[in-house]
This record gives structure tokens, C-alpha cells and sequence, in this order.
């Protein structure tokens, strides 16, 4: 007759408890250091994401120029500590679509950045004052919202990928692209006429302000 197998209480009784070792407190330690960094990580999301909503609030309002809130990408460098931790939290929020930067056209190296929301409304202002009346063609900002905003993260995009994006659409022409850079959404670069940024709509005499030296308008 075969034994029984041997029963949990019985193989616990003659088990004998591991000593503690070092590499235990260790491993926990590791863990209690790992929780605490994620902690540290999100705090630091959390200052760069306040930050950001903090200059909204604060932007300047000038005499006639409507535009909607945006933050120079400088100032939040100057508000926020870690600048690495700002530039991977800015990707993140870049691929959940929540915010979109975007190159200034002032002759430095400067970005704006941009709520989504604020960006498509200042989008929509733009493609009425552009088309009027004059509706040919205007099925493109459509297309350009749902097709080239949601898959192109970048600051700017080249001529081929953005009539391959248009193109999903409906049938992309040139006259398509040029209702885009008369609303102010693309910009042609200068130096390689293939390319194009990304663009804020009607925010030439905030840049033109930039360009002279107009910062103080934007401290925070």
C-alpha cells in the first residue's frame, strides 16, 4: 500500500525557518528606495504639470491680441528644477495629446508650449478668419486635425509625410497646403523649402515683441 502524501502541517513541522540575511534587508530596502523614487517621480510630474497650468493662468493679456495661453519653454526650465525631468514629462504629455510644442520663429532657439485644447481653439478662430465665405478646400483643416495633429508629435514635418498623412483623408494638392500656411498652421523653413513647422496661428506681434526683446511680458 502506498504512503499518503506527506500533509502541509506535517512537512511545515519539521521545516526549519530560514535565518534572515543581509541581502534581505537589502532587497527590501531596494524596494522601499524604489517606491520612494516613483514617489519622487510623480511629485516632480506633478510640479512640472502645476507649473504649466500656473503660467497658463498668467498670461499676459495685451491690447489687441487675442490669442490663447501659451509658455515659453525657457520659463518652465526656470520654474522647474530638474530639466531633464521637464523634457521626458513634456514627451509624455506630447503622446497623450494634452499639450504640443512648437519652434518660434524669433531667430533664437526658442519653443512655446501649448495646451491641446487652447491649440484647437485657436486653430478654429484662424480657419474662420481664413476661409470666410470661400468654403474650397476647407475640408483639409479636418484632415490636418485628425490625421497630421494626433500622429505627428514633432515640431515640424516634411512635405512627402504630411501629404502622405492629408492623403487619409481625401485627395491632398497643393492648394490644400497653402489653406494651411495661410491659416497660420504651417510655416514653409527657409532653409530646406521641403519642410515645414508646425505653427500658432496669429501670434506674429507677440513674436515680433519676442524678437525685441519683449520677455517681460512673459515672467512668471
Amino acid at each position: 500500500m502506498a504512503e499518503p502524501w506527506p500533509s502541509h502541517s506535517s512537512s511545515s513541522r519539521g521545516k526549519k525557518k530560514r535565518p534572515r540575511s543581509p541581502n534581505d534587508d537589502a532587497t527590501s530596502s531596494q524596494g522601499r528606495t524604489e517606491n520612494s523614487t516613483s514617489l519622487e517621480d510623480n511629485l516632480i510630474f506633478s510640479d512640472t504639470l502645476i507649473a504649466l497650468q500656473l503660467m497658463r493662468t498668467q498670461f499676459p493679456k495685451l491690447e489687441k491680441v487675442v490669442t490663447q495661453p501659451f509658455i515659453l519653454q525657457s520659463q518652465l526650465y526656470s520654474s522647474v528644477k530638474d530639466r531633464t525631468q521637464v523634457d521626458r514629462d513634456l514627451e509624455s504629455l506630447k503622446k497623450d495629446r494634452v499639450l504640443r510644442v512648437f519652434k518660434l520663429n524669433t531667430g533664437q532657439d526658442d519653443h512655446a508650449i501649448m495646451f491641446m485644447d487652447d491649440y484647437l481653439k485657436q486653430m478654429e478662430s484662424a480657419v474662420r478668419r481664413s476661409t470666410g465665405k470661400n468654403k474650397d478646400g476647407s475640408e483639409v483643416f479636418d484632415w490636418f486635425e485628425k490625421y497630421v495633429l494626433r500622429s505627428k508629435l514633432d515640431v515640424s514635418i516634411d512635405h512627402l509625410e504630411l501629404c502622405s498623412l492629408l492623403s487619409h483623408g481625401g485627395d491632398a494638392r497643393d492648394k490644400h497646403i497653402t489653406l494651411l500656411m495661410n491659416a497660420g498652421l504651417l510655416t514653409r523653413q527657409l532653409i530646406d523649402p521641403n519642410m515645414y513647422w508646425f505653427s500658432i496661428p496669429s501670434i506674429g506681434p507677440i513674436l515680433k515683441g519676442l524678437s525685441q526683446g519683449g520677455r517681460k511680458f512673459f515672467h512668471y
